[in-house]
């Protein structure tokens, strides 16, 4: 009676072991993992672009500076005061200014991708129909 206790959850064990190695081996996992990747190495671009926040302003952000004067688009220092409590209505501002060069930014580099992946053809469905159809005949258990 041990014994098949202990074989059984020998069994469970491999039985999960293999559940997570299926689970990982999915293709959407991996697609997760690569685009956290990508996803953090862009991120220099965009804060080339579009700054970081902090000492780096951006290509943008200079932009926007010399236009409303300074060095640097922080509006953070504004805001009202109102019954003796100071309401920061410039770090939404600038939030919101950093959200949208941010978008604008995003836009434009998705429009140039579609544009570049254009290019490529598609398969057409009776081409994907015959490949499933070949690959299930070529797994098919005799």
């Amino acid at each position: 009676m041990t014994q098949e206790l202990k074989t059984s959850n020998e069994s469970k064990k491999f039985g999960i072991v293999h559940e997570f190695k299926m689970f990982i081996n999915r293709g959407s996992v991996v697609d997760v993992a690569v685009a956290f990747v990508m996803g953090a190495a862009f991120k220099t671009i965009v804060d080339a672009v579009a700054g970081d926040g902090k000492d780096n302003q951006g290509v943008l952000g200079g932009l926007v500076g010399a236009v409303f004067g300074g060095t640097q688009p922080n509006f953070n220092d504004k805001g009202f005061t109102l019954n003796g409590s100071f309401i920061p209505v410039g770090s939404l501002f600038t939030a919101s200014l950093n959200f949208v060069m941010v978008g604008v930014v995003m836009f434009f580099v998705i429009k140039a991708y579609g544009r570049f992946r254009k290019g490529e053809t598609a398969e057409t469905t009776n081409e994907l129909l015959a490949s499933i159809r070949d690959e299930l005949r070529a797994n098919r258990v005799e």
